[in-house]
């Protein structure tokens, strides 16, 4: 310990409350779900870059890229199968206005668009169905995540969600 072995270390702590699994829900509503909370504070705060009648989209605070966001119903289900006629649109509508402001906003080439449908699956927050959209460019995937377990992130999540809001397309 402290003998220097030739590795740059970046620490990152704030990654730990991700990692012990702090502020995820079982299956509870209201203030316990993030997602039930999140749209009760004014979009800045909350870092939501738009809002629907059904759903709403937000900036993830894990990105795996800059720019990573959710599209999210207001509703609070765990399951895709549960959204009505109505939210299946909405939340379409905005997957693809998000790809719409990632383009304009950051000049995306890509995306990964996807859920993750139970903790078996991968899902963060289980107990309240979110659609990730994770914005792609040539060359992003470098060292640092594959090697060094580490994201390199060119924003503050402020700044990403003033810069996509502005970019948002009228509805």
């Amino acid at each position: 310990m402290g003998i220097p072995d030739g590795f740059r270390r970046l620490w990152m702590p704030h990654r730990l409350a991700y990692i012990k699994g702090e502020g995820k829900p079982e299956s509870a509503e209201g203030d316990d779900c993030p997602f039930c909370r999140v749209p009760k504070l004014p979009d800045a705060d909350a870092l939501i870059t738009a809002r629907g009648s059904l759903v709403y989209a937000v900036l993830n605070l894990y990105p795996y890229n800059a720019g990573h966001l959710m599209i999210v119903p207001y509703r609070h289900i765990a399951d895709y199968t549960e959204l009505d006629p109505d939210e299946t649109a909405e939340l379409g509508s905005f997957t693809k206005q998000a790809m719409t402001a990632l383009r304009s906003a950051s000049g995306a080439q890509g995306f990964n668009i996807g859920m993750n449908m139970g903790p078996v699956a991968g899902a963060g927050i289980a107990a309240h169905l979110h659609q990730h959209v994770v914005p792609r460019w040539g060359g992003d995937n470098n060292f640092m995540p594959v090697i060094g377990q580490t994201r390199v992130l060119p924003q503050l999540l402020a700044d990403t969600r003033d810069l996509l809001a502005g970019a948002w397309p009228a509805q």
